[in-house]
């Protein structure tokens, strides 16, 4: 439950479904938006929204002069007046690499160098990043839209092993899946340090679609796990997430995902809740500000792993009243008494 924060800016106490408290992190794939980027990093106008970042991008472009002033003028009307975002960054990227005639990036990697340019001195507020270590800690996975790596940053100076994954890479994309890779983040989309690797429609996976493996693990993680949305607006509209999960995956009412969302508007709160529950998808409401996003996911995070590290000790405790070979009852007895004075475990000796 929500608490004041320390400059009295009342939050209103909101619960957290018990479904999603009690889950083992280990159950949980959290998949990361711009919404959180943009409140690690409110300094960076390209991590706001994925418009904003289009628009840095035509900046830059500008600056470095590899798109004609004609064309500059001409996508920044498309940027304002059209809704399929996806198909204006990909027909950019192709303009600014015509010698290849596809969407494999030239001029385009040094715009998004730009861009991104120093993203760890512009972390402003890194209790996300921070909570969403704590849960990968203990097992939860990461899956991000975003092109930054603000999250592998921060976990590499917290002294965690990050690694950035994308989809071409089809052997660690296995290990992740399967937790042989316990701090990887998976970009679906590409990562601005790799722009070879960055891929705005679904035809630019069809290697990737029709590798029956790779797809067969991603469903199934889709279908085994929890996903969490955080700071997603426009997730579930990603032609790329439909291709890999979405709509690819059976039975999706049995599921039991979560969303998390500002609730702007009740009647467009509730008419959105109910469409997303025909597709296993719990919403939940973090506040109507965006200023509550950070805190209430840290006290969500801080609660998981609340509930995880009870349920151990819990098991912890029900191995010690377990018969041991060669000891007597009494003895175990006195032992177990030992430890709940002193509040330290003791090993039992055979």
């Amino acid at each position: 439950m929500l608490k004041e924060s320390g400059n009295n800016v009342a939050l209103r106490s909101r619960k957290v479904l018990k479904t999603l408290s009690k889950k083992n992190p280990s159950d949980l794939v959290l998949v990361i938006g711009g919404g959180v980027s943009a409140a690690v990093a409110p300094g960076v106008p390209a991590l706001r929204s994925w418009r904003c970042c289009i628009e840095a991008v035509i900046d830059a472009a500008e600056q470095f002069e590899v798109l004609h002033p004609g064309d500059v003028v001409e996508f920044r009307k498309r940027v304002l007046r059209e809704q399929d975002l996806l198909a204006v960054a990909h027909d950019l990227i192709r303009k600014m690499s015509q010698r290849t005639g596809h969407s494999k990036p030239s001029f385009f990697q040094d715009c998004l160098m730009e861009v991104f340019d120093d993203l760890e001195s512009h972390i402003q507020n890194p209790t996300i990043l921070e909570s969403i270590v704590s849960l990968m800690d203990k097992g939860a996975k990461v899956l991000t839209t975003n092109y930054d790596n603000l999250l592998e940053l921060y976990g590499q100076k917290m002294g965690r092993p990050m690694k950035s994954l994308d989809l071409n890479d089809e052997v660690k994309v296995l290990e992740w899946v399967q937790s042989y890779i316990n701090y990887g983040v998976l970009h679906i989309h590409g990562l601005y340090t790799d722009p070879c690797g960055v891929i705005l429609d679904p035809c630019g996976y069809k290697d990737v679609a029709q590798d029956c493996k790779l797809m067969d693990e991603l469903q199934n993680l889709y279908s085994n796990k929890s996903f969490v949305f955080l700071g997603c607006g426009e997730t579930l509209r990603d032609q790329i997430f439909q291709v890999l999960s979405l709509y690819t995956v059976h039975n999706k009412v049995s599921m039991e995902h979560y969303m998390l969302v500002r609730k702007e508007n009740s009647d467009t709160f509730y008419k959105l809740q109910a469409d997303l529950l025909l597709k296993g998808i719990k919403l939940m409401s973090y506040g109507n500000s965006f200023t509550n996003f950070p805190l209430y996911i840290k006290e969500l995070s801080a609660l998981i792993c609340k509930e995880r590290t009870e349920n151990i000790t819990h098991v912890e405790i029900e191995k010690l009243l377990e018969p041991v070979p060669n000891v007597q009852p009494a003895a175990q007895k006195r032992k177990l008494d030992e430890n709940t004075e002193t509040g330290k475990p003791a090993k039992l000796n055979a």
